[in-house]
């Protein structure tokens, strides 16, 4: 799975290689978690960051919680799951990183391991996306005569992260990784038809790879700090 994810890259680099702009260029974030607000880059407006929920949020949800169990989406049943067969279709968006983390159980304790790329630079997840909108804007309002529809304020952006096999540097720590787009990839997987975007999730391949054990203070989300990503001793 990928449950957290690092993006230290400064701004001004993610704009440059992504060739989209921030409206408010975010801090380098250490230790992103599902339910946070992060930066996606989406296909409808693919020259900007915006920022959305982590934990995908199907349009027709009767209610917002249902994204906490939908961080991810398995490449194999994409296409047909009700939570992302629509916005497989129609609503790609790319998660940029530039790590991600795996648990690894080393006797009684679970140690945390950083997977990136080499020389740490940035790279793009296939995401998914979906505006989800609440009935009311609060239990029965739609039951006293000011119609109670939902405000603009109200409407939640949200996104999953599609998994796939591991490749040979993740299959020691976790059966499944995030799919990590080629740049070349990148703009097929926001425009292409379902056919050329489902040929794109397969594993990124190992070389340029590294993996190693970082900080337990990883395991809480409200920890964030370049002291996460630091290399630690493992066992």
């Amino acid at each position: 799975m990928c449950g957290r994810y690092t993006l230290m890259t400064p701004a001004a680099e993610l704009e440059a290689r992504f060739d989209a702009t921030f409206e408010d260029p975010p801090e380098p974030r250490y230790n992103c978690a599902p339910g946070q607000s992060l930066p996606v880059v989406a296909d409808d407006e693919p020259d900007r960051f915006r920022t959305f929920k982590w934990g995908l949020i199907p349009s027709w949800a009767d209610d917002a919680a249902v994204g906490n169990d939908l961080i991810n989406a398995r490449a194999e049943t994409v296409e047909e799951k009700p939570s992302f067969a629509e916005s497989f279709e129609r609503r790609r968006c790319l998660v940029p990183a530039d790590g991600f983390y795996e648990w690894v159980r080393e006797g009684a304790a679970k140690q945390p391991y950083r997977v990136a790329f080499d020389d740490d630079r940035p790279f793009a997840m296939a995401g998914l996306w979906d505006r989800w909108e609440p009935t009311h804007t609060q239990t029965g309002l739609g039951d006293f005569g000011g119609g109670g529809g939902a405000s603009e304020a109200d409407a939640v952006e949200s996104f999953t992260v599609i998994t796939t096999e591991p490749n040979d540097v993740v299959a020691d720590l976790h059966h499944r990784m995030a799919v990590v787009l080629d740049p070349d990839e990148e703009s097929t997987w926001l425009h292409g038809s379902t056919e050329e975007a489902a040929e794109l999730l397969d594993p990124h391949p190992s070389e340029g790879w590294q993996a190693y054990p970082v900080s337990t203070r990883v395991n809480s989300p409200a920890n964030d700090g370049p002291d996460l990503v630091e290399p630690a001793e493992s066992g």
